[in-house]
């Protein structure tokens, strides 16, 4: 009797750890199952941005016979743009000057280039930096009536900078990281699901582009071109749902 008493509460025994085996197991295959679905979702934001300061560069190129002749030319020509400067608000002292550069012209027979030289060409460049952008955009535009004075005067194009870029950074892909966050929300709720933390997170490169351009790359855009622009911020996140 006692055998038999021992086999019944052994099988009992036996039969209790195989359903607590399988409850366990399947709380932890739930659990895992939940903690395993994600879903991903990208988030983005955007704001625009004026330059605050710009540069402008221009050079005088001087061709001549023999190097005195072309270096005494550009030395005649230069106090007329330095004159031109001065009247816009750019003293002697702001205006940044390069070393002037003497190049010789080689004779081309055949479209080929010969050793032969047959003049000089001096080039010094001048540069203006203001925080005043439209002071920098005026003066691009109206610089080149130099010319019309006898000054062989090159401009370049204009930069436009934006000085606190790197606060702004930092605030425009945390706008793109809250928005991924209401995006995946949104989609949680719509599936009766609850969102659980994030996962994993991927900032994208910055596209900082003229306005209303359609202007990217994968590279990233940082265009000078502009006064206004646009800054946009991509963000590629997982969050769990529960």
């Amino acid at each position: 009797m006692e055998n038999r008493n021992t086999i019944v509460i052994s099988v009992l025994i036996l039969g209790l750890s195989f359903i607590i085996g399988v409850i366990i197991f399947t709380t932890t295959w739930k659990s895992n199952q939940t903690a395993n679905q994600t879903i991903t979702v990208t988030g983005s934001a955007k704001k625009d941005i004026v330059s605050d300061f710009g540069v402008l560069q221009g050079s005088i190129s001087i061709q001549g016979s023999d190097a005195q002749a072309a270096y005494r030319e550009l030395l005649r020509q230069k106090p007329i743009v330095l004159s031109y400067l001065n009247s816009k608000g750019f003293d002697n002292n702001k205006v940044e000057l390069s070393t002037v550069n003497t190049n010789p012209i080689y004779q081309i027979v055949d479209g080929m280039q010969t050793n032969n030289i047959v003049g000089y060409v001096c080039t010094q460049t001048f540069k203006i930096v203001s925080n005043d952008v439209y002071k920098i955009k005026e003066i691009s535009l109206d610089i080149a009536n130099l010319i019309e004075k006898g000054v062989n005067f090159n401009t370049f194009p204009p930069e436009y900078h934006y000085l606190k870029l790197g606060e702004l950074k930092i605030e425009i892909q945390a706008a793109a990281a809250k928005d991924a966050m209401i995006r995946a929300q949104k989609i949680a709720e719509a599936t009766d699901r609850d969102l659980g933390p994030m996962r994993t997170a991927r900032m994208g490169v910055l596209q900082i582009t003229p306005k209303f351009s359609n202007q990217i790359s994968d590279y990233g855009v940082n265009d000078l071109s502009s006064i206004e622009k646009e800054i946009t911020a991509v963000v590629n996140a997982s969050f769990e749902i529960e």
